[in-house]
């Protein structure tokens, strides 16, 4: 638990949070037990009395608890987890706001403790007498101890309500874990359905327009060493024509190589990966031990960092030599990408790493990177292969 300062905004919602507590905790138990006559009603306004706590835990703390699904029938655990909360709230918030309150009184009354004899002139009688000095200075030293207890007290009231609440008021455990897992397939359905779009893609690029730019290439090329009786700017034309043609390929197959090369469906990341490093500016040492191929959407993942990789270190490294090295251990593959440049690389520097650490993490994997001040720079990936 953070503590907060003694005057910061934190302090003061935690304590307003906790006063506020008492009033609508004791309302909402009081609607609990008096609807507690009318079981069909009961169940049916249990969700609107959580929905005001939960406004409250968010309101103040800024805590908003996962949503739970509408809770009807008597069997359910979440009805009783809920009315639970309603009765229990009253005894909770009347600690909390005895322990705060008292801790803030405590405090003020300590501090101002040495103005009661200037206010009330002798002939005074005192307990303690507080003309002393010491006994003043007690009173003060105290006060201020209460005053600087006080925001943690209500900090702590403020985290024990919230773990009550995500005990009682939010999904338990088995409900998180199986929300998790739906999301993890939804996810991972998503994934393989993009895979699959860039494959279709490339595909589709690949046996389209790649072939009509090769077809258009051909004809202005013939016919740029056919007629060379034409006029010279129309010569020219043909000649520039073709020269943009040939441009053209080159840079779409550039993007279907790097949409999804067709290499990596046929032959696996051994021979991908060999064909990117060897269109490396940078000369690339690549060892690929993979004794069995991983899925295809892994492949792509990994086929993408590789080549991400080698693009910023061709562009901002000023490396002279990278090293690569891809291995399969059990159920992860490991990738590790070394450079010898001038180093100093970090996920805020730019986008290029930080948009490989989310594709790695889009499969459950992850990313470490060293790049001290001078080289070398290492990039460590673990993707599961399953």
């Amino acid at each position: 638990m953070k503590v907060p300062r003694p005057w910061s905004a934190r302090t003061w919602l935690d304590t307003a949070h906790v006063v506020t507590g008492l009033p609508i905790a004791v309302v909402l138990a009081a609607l609990t037990v008096v609807l507690a006559v009318l079981p069909p009603v009961l169940r049916r306004s249990v969700r609107g009395l959580t929905a005001v706590q939960r406004s409250r835990l968010a309101a103040f703390l800024g805590f908003v608890l996962p949503p739970v699904p509408r809770s009807t029938a008597w069997r359910d655990r979440r009805l009783w987890r809920q009315i639970g909360f309603h009765l229990m709230a009253p005894v909770l918030s009347a600690f909390a706001v005895v322990l705060v309150c008292g801790l803030w009184g405590g405090g003020v009354v300590g501090l101002t403790a040495f103005l009661q004899p200037v206010l009330q002139p002798p002939p005074g009688v005192f307990r303690f007498d507080l003309r002393n000095p010491l006994v003043a200075s007690l009173y003060t030293a105290v006060g201020l101890a209460m005053l600087m207890l006080a925001p943690i007290a209500a900090r702590a009231m403020a985290v024990l309500e919230i773990s009550i609440a995500r005990a009682l008021l939010g999904p338990s455990h088995a409900e998180l874990g199986e929300r998790i897992e739906n999301l993890q397939e939804s996810r991972a359905g998503v994934i393989d359905a993009a895979d699959a779009e860039r494959r279709r893609i490339e595909r589709d690029l690949h046996d389209g327009a790649q072939q009509r730019l090769v077809s258009l290439a051909m004809n202005l090329g013939l016919a740029r060493a056919t007629l060379t009786d034409l006029p010279a700017p129309a010569k020219e034309a043909i000649e520039q024509a073709h020269e943009e043609a040939k441009q053209a390929l080159r840079e779409l197959r550039d993007f279907v190589r790097g949409l999804h090369p067709a290499v990596l469906n046929d032959q696996g990341l051994d021979a991908a990966l060999s064909g990117v490093a060897a269109r490396s500016p940078v000369p690339v040492r690549l060892r690929v031990d993979i004794a069995q191929r991983v899925s295809p959407t892994i492949e792509a993942v990994a086929f993408f960092v590789v080549s991400e990789a080698l693009a910023n270190i061709a562009k901002h490294a000023q490396a002279r030599a990278a090293e690569i090295s891809v291995r399969r251990r059990d159920q992860w593959l490991t990738l590790t990408i070394v450079d010898d440049g001038r180093g100093g690389a970090s996920m805020e520097g730019g986008t290029g790493l930080r948009g490989l650490a989310q594709r790695v993490r889009s499969v459950d994997g992850s990313l470490h990177l060293a790049s001290p001040l001078g080289g070398p720079t290492m990039i460590e990936v673990e993707l599961p292969c399953e």
